[in-house]
């Protein structure tokens, strides 16, 4: 597997893990977190992950020609 697949791959769990926690938890009471917050830091750092991924391959392929 490829860094872009990988990357591209880990950034699609991570955003996906993010966006229910950050929809879903909110009436949900952790002693020392937000869930809430911790979904929308989630789905940055997916996000970011994504956007790495589709650089990798961009760049990747365009080397390739």
């Amino acid at each position: 597997m490829s860094r872009a697949s990988r990357n591209l791959l880990e950034g699609a769990a991570t955003f996906g893990t993010g966006l229910p926690l950050w929809l879903f938890a909110g009436g949900v009471e952790v002693p020392v977190v937000t869930l809430t917050k911790v979904g929308v830091v989630l789905m940055c750092v997916g996000g970011a992950l994504l956007v790495t991924g589709l650089y990798q391959a961009a760049r990747t392929s365009t080397a390739s020609r």
